[in-house]
């Protein structure tokens, strides 16, 4: 599929994406911890059942991440968040961009595809070849164990914590970076 881009628009940069979705909530996202002998740890809780849903489009061969977050998912806020990206990551006739996404519901036809963005499904009940799905430990990880009184806190934890992830460009690539995942083709 690379090299059929690269033939198809000689001269662009063409560049494998991954994107997946990730919900988090007022629900504890609970961990194990180190406690002394003999006492039991202590992780304060309220169930409460409102989420947030982070979506993170991640090049495994580069480390390059774009992350946004939504109340909700659906096939028209999909396809906002997908030219929404399309004009963050500058895809278009000089950068193609080739997005591998599971086969959720909002992800499928029929469905506006912006200009420089071509569509690769993975197939049905396959995690394990997601990059992107080996993230959500990262995007975690300041609110496991810990109790998030409103869904405002929660947002702007998790909005950090993605900021801080988008500028760590090496965590990811060694995160996702799948052996096997194509690599960056930038024009000779």
């Amino acid at each position: 599929m690379v090299v059929e881009e690269a033939e198809r628009h000689p001269g662009a940069v063409i560049e494998v994406f991954a994107t997946d979705e990730h919900r988090i909530g007022l629900k504890p996202i609970l961990r194990r911890v180190w406690a002394p002998c003999g006492e039991r740890p202590v992780a304060r809780g309220h169930h409460r059942f409102e989420w947030l849903y982070v979506t993170a489009f991640v090049s495994p061969a580069t480390g390059e991440s774009f992350w946004y977050l939504a109340t909700g998912v659906d096939k028209a806020l999909f396809e906002d968040t997908l030219r929404l990206f399309a004009r963050e990551a500058g895809a278009g006739r000089d950068r193609i961009i080739i997005l591998v996404l599971d086969g959720a519901g909002w992800h499928t036809a029929p469905l506006e595809v912006p200009e420089g963005i071509r569509l690769v499904f993975l197939p049905p009940y396959t995690p394990e070849l997601q990059p992107a799905e080996t993230l959500w430990v990262h995007v975690d990880e300041p609110i496991v164990n810990r109790h998030i009184d409103t869904l405002e806190d929660l947002d702007a934890i998790v909005a950090d914590r993605c900021v801080s992830l988008a500028a760590n460009r090496n965590l990811i690539r060694s995160q996702a970076g799948f052996h096997w995942w194509p690599d960056r083709v930038a024009p000779n």
